[in-house]
């Protein structure tokens, strides 16, 4: 910030209609936030309708967001890796085809995320129904044997919403009472006492080697 009585730099302020003598102020108003929101939902519609019976999302993996402050949330993320699609037994090109968002920039960190996703991609194959290419009797499942019966394609039914959707473990909260124990440990002494001591390890290390090669 700007210290004392000085100009404030580049003062982005909310920019309100005010007749002066300088005119009205140019402000863009975005007054057809209605109409986009209709025409979005026609077009998710139409779309729905041109695919059926495929479902209008992908499936999508469980990743962890960024950063260090937010990276204990799990959300849905842009498309699975290579390598989980490897563990799963499909391909990626052949994912794209049935519904799996693939995303070849991502890389897999974590041994535990890299089984989850696993799962959700194995979850999903069980339950897909794949059609043929060709409807006929004679047709011969092509892809690895994934193609579904007759009788599973005239049953399938297009599927709306998120597929598989993450689920959020419920917590719960345990309250215990606070002892005198517990009161007579002061957590910002030991924060400091141990951030002290990290500080002179290294000093006291060189210390005792200097005393040691003497």
């Amino acid at each position: 910030m700007v210290k004392h009585n000085n100009q404030i730099q580049l003062p982005h302020l909310r920019k309100k209609y005010c007749a002066s003598s300088r005119g009205p102020l140019k402000v863009r108003l975005a007054l057809n936030k209605a109409g986009r929101k209709k025409s979005r939902r026609l077009a998710r519609a139409a779309k729905a309708a041109a695919i059926a019976p495929r479902p209008l999302q992908k499936l999508r993996p469980s990743v962890h967001c960024p950063t260090q402050k937010y990276s204990a949330k799990v959300r849905l993320g842009r498309g699975f890796t290579l390598r989980e699609l490897k563990e799963a037994g499909i391909q990626p090109t052949f994912a794209q085809t049935i519904g799996i968002a693939v995303d070849h920039r991502r890389t897999n960190r974590s041994e535990e995320q890299l089984q989850v996703n696993v799962q959700r991609l194995k979850a999903y194959k069980d339950q897909l129904i794949l059609f043929p290419k060709k409807r006929s009797s004679k047709a011969s499942s092509t892809k690895a044997g994934m193609d579904s019966t007759a009788e599973e394609c005239n049953a399938a039914s297009q599927y709306s919403g998120t597929i598989q959707p993450l689920i959020k473990p419920q917590q719960t909260v345990v309250m215990g009472e606070v002892t005198e124990e517990m009161k007579a440990v002061s957590a910002v002494t030991t924060m400091k006492v141990a951030r002290k001591e990290t500080k002179v390890a290294g000093y006291r290390v060189a210390v005792a080697n200097r005393k040691k090669n003497e």
